[in-house]
């Protein structure tokens, strides 16, 4: 069995978070249904800010937290795998609970942005050393955690 190439590793990274952000790209899928609407942004895109404001679960946390939260993690892990150490406040990723109906289309604009810049961070540095290849896993992980987490929640 031939090893894998390495420029397919951050390929696979990339199509694996294209999957969960835009839903299936094949006739087939890594994680998700193959529905077009499983991916994140199409979730979304059927939500109402107050069905994205109502707060479930023991934490209270709302769908718009869970995006405020994915947004913020997603500008963090392009900056690891680009290699810069910022300082970060985890907390204020999730001070975020309710949003009108322009702070909802502002907040899934906001994500979209950070997940282009998390797809371009994981095309051009996830290969670059370890630290890097792991954030880039990582980052995957926890966006199909947050799929899963707000899929769950739009639920009656």
């Amino acid at each position: 069995m031939p090893a894998v190439q390495t420029p397919s590793v951050a390929a696979q990274l990339t199509a694996v978070l294209r999957e969960a952000f835009e839903g299936p790209q094949e006739k087939w899928t890594y994680f998700i249904d193959n529905r077009p609407d499983a991916g994140l942004f199409a979730t979304l895109a059927a939500l109402s800010s107050a069905q994205a404001s109502r707060p479930s679960g023991p934490s209270g946390n709302s769908i718009a937290g869970h995006v405020h939260h994915l947004a913020f993690s997603c500008a963090a892990s392009a900056a690891w795998i680009r290699g810069e150490r910022p300082s970060l406040n985890w907390d204020e990723s999730w001070r975020i609970r309710t949003v009108t109906d322009p702070e909802w289309g502002a907040l899934k604009d906001q994500l979209r942005k950070e997940y282009t810049a998390l797809l371009a961070a994981i095309e051009q540095h996830a290969l670059t050393n370890d630290e890097s290849l792991g954030g880039s896993i990582g980052a995957v992980a926890h966006v199909a955690y947050h799929l899963a987490a707000i899929r769950y929640k739009r639920s009656p």
